[in-house]
């Protein structure tokens, strides 16, 4: 797979070159969770009530992945700056110093997942009926944390290189693995959602092996994983660049979590239902906004070589396309969550109850997911050109606004009303990020050309 030239290729055909790939990865990442769901759905007699359960553990399974960002975006922009500098020693360095970042986070969060499971899976809404569920899920799940964490950071480094295409197959590979693995563990061996579990860890141990070999012994990518070069100041400056990613996820698990209780305490004698439906609306929704981060995601190596080589033009020129490409996405997406959702709802379950009200739920959910390309879009260019000062603000505004809409609409509307605050959320925000970029971005690359 040729790699793309991120200083001189057209910018159109780069941004789909890179995107495409990135954005259909994240597609396939995505059956990891409703793969497991949709098998787990289905079990006899215990299927919705165990879906609820992987759902409750689903803060938690994001929460590794946004360890996994915090250091996979955070390196991965300044290597391209790096790249686009022609400071190959300096790429080199901060691709070492990450790779051991990740391993020492994976140790520290096996040790404190474990030790705090089971009262965090009690705070995050399981009921005494969805306790036992969420639990074994999860004890299975965190054996596979270092896995998940160098097979999702590390994959970064080679799509950052301009290898969007060796990205995209290192997830296909664990998607795969985990499509197969899901019904022989769950139904063949009997193994319930513990079974769902494992087939995931070992699909990311595949997807793991496959992304350490590109970077330890392939010969495609020009920088490859060295053992030496480790300096405090690099690790600190990645924490800080990756900081804006990692708070989006943590935020995106703290909302989850707060819907989950907020329907816990006004659902009534619903809650479990309604805890349900919600599992489900988010596996929808996990459908638009992973592809969109790989839409924006994927593309962040155009931007941040370009700024790292002062070419201004291609960066305009770039966000253009992406917000473009991220809009036709989401508009398929919106089409297909008004009129289609109920076929996507009978992968989890057959009862006509739950098809009913989740079908209700996600075309009120999905309704602000056009405007939201153009959030995704700008706060991943800023973080693509390590401007975290303006991208963390931006996102933080949605999450908080999304909070505090979930809180006012349950408590004063009732549970149901809490799907309402996604939209509102999702056209708000981008209305103040794009005034911040129109305003900013001009300011920030001025100051750039004055400095060089």
């Amino acid at each position: 797979m040729k790699s793309a030239n991120l200083g001189t290729d057209p910018v159109k055909q780069l941004v789909l070159r890179l995107a495409l790939p990135a954005m259909l990865a994240q597609f396939v990442n995505v059956l990891y969770s409703i793969v497991d769901r949709m098998y787990i759905g289905n079990i006899p007699q215990i299927g919705e009530t165990a879906l609820a359960g992987v759902g409750i553990c689903g803060p938690i399974v994001t929460m590794i992945s946004a360890f996994a960002s915090w250091v996979g975006v955070g390196g991965a922009p300044l290597m391209s700056i790096r790249m686009g500098q022609k400071d190959m020693d300096g790429a080199r360095k901060i691709l070492a110093n990450c790779f051991l970042l990740m391993f020492l986070m994976s140790g520290l969060l096996i040790v404190f997942a474990y030790t705090v499971k089971a009262p965090i899976l009690r705070a995050f809404g399981a009921t005494e009926t969805i306790f036992p569920y969420a639990d074994s899920y999860m004890s299975t799940y965190l054996c596979g944390t270092l896995f998940a964490i160098l097979s999702l950071g590390l994959n970064q480094f080679i799509i950052c290189q301009g290898y969007s295409g060796l990205g995209m197959l290192s997830v296909v590979i664990g998607a795969l693995v985990n499509i197969v693995l899901d019904p022989v563990f769950i139904f063949v061996f009997n193994m319930g959602v513990s079974g769902a579990a494992c087939a995931t860890m070992l699909s990311q141990l595949a997807s793991c092996l496959f992304t350490l070999w590109i970077l330890l012994f392939g010969k495609k990518t020009p920088i490859t994983i060295t053992f030496k070069g480790y300096e405090p100041r690099i690790c600190f400056r990645v924490l800080t660049v990756g900081l804006t990613p990692f708070l989006i996820i943590l935020f995106d698990n703290v909302l989850i979590i707060i819907q989950n209780v907020m329907l816990k305490l006004y659902g009534g004698a619903e809650s479990d239902l309604l805890l349900t439906c919600n599992t489900i609306v988010q596996s929808f929704m996990l459908m638009i906004t992973m592809p969109l981060s790989g839409i924006s995601g994927g593309t962040q190596s155009i931007l941040g070589f370009n700024y790292g080589a002062g070419k201004h033009d291609r960066i305009h020129l770039a966000e253009r396309h992406i917000i473009k490409t991220g809009v036709i996405f989401c508009t398929i997406m919106f089409l297909l969550a008004q009129f289609a959702s109920p076929v996507f709802i009978r992968l989890f379950t057959q009862d006509s109850l739950y098809i009913e009200r989740t079908a209700g739920f996600i075309r009120i959910y999905t309704l602000g997911v056009i405007p939201l390309a153009v959030q995704y879009a700008i706060v991943d260019g800023f973080t693509g050109m390590s401007i975290s000062q303006v991208s963390l603000p931006l996102s933080f505004f949605r999450k908080a606004l999304y909070i505090a809409l979930v809180v006012i609409f349950c408590i004063f509307i009732g549970a149901d009303a809490m799907f309402w605050a996604e939209p509102i959320s999702d056209v708000i925000a981008p209305i103040v990020s794009t005034v911040t970029y129109l305003i900013m971005l001009p300011k920030i690359l001025k100051c750039q050309s004055l400095r060089a």
